[in-house]
């Protein structure tokens, strides 16, 4: 017996369907992940309920947003700062990577705006915060940009590479502030 040919059209777009929706869950659940930041301390960079678009599948490298969540339940948005294997310290407002300068350029504008004479991120080591020399092999230093109100591994400690997950690469919303994130 020959199905009509509405009959096989619909079962064409049902299947293609099921086949879209099958690879829109896939792409949201494991490697574009939508998340809304909260709080202020990624400001200017990122505001409280811009939306972003997370991936989980390219290499972390300093000075990504990246998004993680502590062994508590909570998930930060910070900035990172040190990578496995090195020894961070900030002194007079600069930060020190294996004991050389790194400049900070994204941090310019949160810094212009605060016009007193304090320090933007106070003085540390890591072995004055965390008692060690070095990161872990698979640790990670996160900041917030806006260093005065944020809640970052100064105050919880180094990020595990397992607690990470992914790095935020795009703002979809609000419209108005759509961008890519660097």
């Amino acid at each position: 017996m020959k199905w009509p040919v509405k009959v096989d059209r619909f079962w064409f777009y049902f299947k293609f369907s099921l086949l879209a929706l099958a690879i829109a869950l896939v792409i949201r659940g494991f490697l574009l992940i939508p998340i809304q930041v909260e709080g202020k301390s990624m400001q200017l960079t990122l505001k409280k309920n811009d939306w972003v678009v997370v991936e989980n599948v390219t290499t972390i490298h300093r000075f990504d947003i990246v998004v993680f969540r502590l062994a508590d339940g909570d998930t930060y948005i910070k900035r990172v700062i040190g990578l496995p294997g090195e020894s961070i310290a900030y002194v007079d407002d600069q930060l020190h990577v294996d004991g050389k300068k790194i400049d900070e350029p994204y941090l310019a504008e949160n810094q212009e705006k605060i016009h007193d004479q304090n320090p933007y991120t106070n003085n540390f080591s890591l072995n004055d915060l965390l008692d060690v020399k070095k990161l872990g092999k698979d640790s990670y230093f996160v900041m917030g940009d806006n260093r005065r109100v944020s809640k970052d591994s100064r105050s919880f400690g180094a990020v595990s590479a397992d607690d990470i997950i992914g790095k935020a690469v795009f703002v979809y919303y609000p419209l108005p502030d759509i961008k890519w994130v660097h």
